[in-house]
């Protein structure tokens, strides 16, 4: 079950250099095919494969493609989402150095089949290595015609713009600012009006790179290969980056089905000797997994049902000797961060919850401390406009709820647990020797200029 599949990544974990060593691996053949034939099916392939989103939430990509080819209200678009910036991943970084050909070529017939205008490939601008690997590769495929009516958007290094609404404020030359509507509703340079006074909304479809990449090699091999990895819930391989706690944190590519167990212990070597897991994170978005159910079968619904998701495949392991509510502290400073200010719930409760877990942390809290984070952790999501209020909400109370003993040895005094942890917010990943880490994040302040509803 853990064995290594190679769909996304070389089997030898090399970068495709070129555009013709692309080639030579099939590359193309996909985007051919694509414009071959009629455009409905391949959303139909895609429908029979099973492909699901893996930015997180797992959406269907075929229902996606499906919405925005019947709607006709307004010129289409498509982007595709490489903007990472969730502690504990760095797999569409990885991807784009390994082999940026096959997610300008799975966007190429995103464009085609959807029948946009224009497709764009939103990465931060501190991402240097993945800005060169891109920029060769759209040079080389200007003339293929895989390239065509592909622009590169250079964005900010802020979470928010790997927020699907707040990425197309980006592409419009604005701040990552989540809208109120999603991009099928409200899409890019929308909405406008016909001669008719028709509103054009100008439905735009949002794809992971990693998405991108799984359509380029499903339309080469067919629906049913596609199914022959993963589970019938969650067929496919994924990417997934393992940090923290591990003796070997890596990026790796498996089929999905195997469990959290054996992609921490034989993947990623397990906890140090002597040392058990304590708490798994799939990244700040979801509540934490505790060591009672790290033989859940990775998949969106196994996931789900085990009261966590399986979101983008980033797993932040701590192991017994880590402090929770340093943890809690870390990812609450995050969110706190990254909080646009444009739900004052959202920015307010996080500075507050934040505020108290820094006092549990040094030693001058109180009880009612306590009592107040989880009377603020309720209302933190009243704003709505993104999900980064319900991820306070949900990680920190999952903190909380798994891990009182840390809490209170807090509140008494007693904690010997490590506080010495870096919030593994990845800048660079070398195989074989891991993650490097911003060690400045913890100290940066929030930004509270962003505050127009």
């Amino acid at each position: 079950m853990t064995s290594q599949a190679s769909v996304l990544l070389d089997p030898g974990g090399q970068p495709v250099e070129s555009l013709d060593a692309y080639l030579q691996r099939g590359g193309g053949e996909a985007f051919q095919r694509a414009r071959a034939i009629e455009p409905q099916a391949i959303v139909d392939e895609l429908r029979r494969a099973g492909l699901r989103g893996r930015g997180g939430a797992g959406f269907p990509t075929a229902v996606k493609w499906d919405g925005a080819r019947a709607d006709a209200a307004g010129t289409k678009f498509v982007c595709a989402n490489g903007a990472e910036g969730e502690p504990g991943t760095f797999k569409d970084r990885y991807l784009l150095r390994m082999n940026p050909y096959q997610v300008i070529e799975g966007l190429a017939i995103a464009r085609h089949v959807i029948g946009a205008q224009r497709a764009y490939l939103c990465v931060k601008g501190t991402f240097s290595p993945e800005i060169a690997r891109v920029r060769r590769a759209l040079d080389e495929l200007a003339q293929s015609g895989m390239a065509d009516s592909i622009e590169l958007v250079l964005g900010p290094d802020e979470y928010l713009f790997g927020e699907e609404r707040a990425l197309l404020s980006v592409i419009e030359g604005g701040p990552p600012l989540p809208r109120l509507f999603p991009p099928h509703i409200h899409g890019l340079f929308g909405p406008a009006y016909g001669t008719s006074g028709q509103e054009l909304h100008n439905p735009t479809v949002v794809n992971n790179l990693e998405t991108l990449a799984h359509v380029t090699q499903i339309v080469r091999r067919g629906p049913e290969w596609f199914r022959g990895f993963g589970t019938p819930d969650t067929p496919g391989t994924m990417l997934f980056t393992v940090s923290g706690d591990v003796q070997s944190p890596c990026v790796t590519e498996r089929p999905l089905g195997l469990t959290l167990r054996e992609l921490i212990e034989d993947v990623a070597g397990g906890p140090r000797p002597g040392r058990r897991v304590k708490a798994v994170f799939p990244g700040l978005a979801n509540a934490l997994v505790t060591p009672d159910r790290l033989d859940t079968p990775l998949g969106f619904d196994t996931m789900r049902q085990a009261g966590s998701a399986l979101g983008s495949g980033a797993f932040i392991v701590y192991d017994d000797t880590a402090c929770m509510v340093q943890v809690a502290w870390m990812f609450s400073h995050f969110l706190h961060v990254e909080s646009c200010g444009q739900c004052p719930p959202c920015k307010l409760g996080s500075q507050r919850v934040t505020e108290h877990l820094a006092r549990l942390i040094d030693g001058s809290a109180e009880r009612r401390d306590l009592d107040e984070i989880a009377a603020i952790l309720p209302w933190v999501p009243n704003g709505g406009r993104c999900s980064l209020a319900t991820s306070e909400s949900v990680v920190v109370g999952s903190i909380l709820d798994a891990f009182p003993e840390d809490f209170g040895a807090h509140l008494h005094g007693e904690c010997s647990l490590r506080h010495d942890l870096m919030l593994p917010k990845v800048v660079d990943y070398v195989p074989g020797k891991g993650f490097t880490y911003d060690q400045t994040y913890l100290d940066k302040q929030p930004d509270w200029t962003y505050r127009e509803a």
